[in-house]
């Protein structure tokens, strides 16, 4: 195998799908049998194991949390309309 039919797979081969963060699409070449490059999760490990615990660290992002705040939320928007029906 040459070094110009190397090269020429790479560039044919499927690309990430994922995005940067300057919005563009991932130019790195993906993982074979998977869809992400090696950077975005495509090897071997990536991701969180089953049953991951680490979400509920802090549970500031629990659906029960997410729920007190937009009742608090709610709560403050009528208050200050009230306030400014008094005005």
């Amino acid at each position: 195998m040459t070094e110009k039919t190397r090269v020429s797979g790479m560039l044919h081969s499927p690309r990430c799908g994922a995005r940067t963060r300057g919005g563009g699409p991932c130019r790195c070449p993906a993982v074979a049998g998977k869809r992400r490059c090696r950077m975005h999760g495509g090897s071997a490990g990536s991701g969180a194991p089953k049953g991951n615990r680490n979400a509920l660290k802090s549970g500031h992002y629990t659906k029960a949390a997410i729920e007190a705040r937009q009742a608090l939320g709610n709560l403050l928007r009528a208050a200050r309309k009230t306030i400014e029906e008094f005005r």
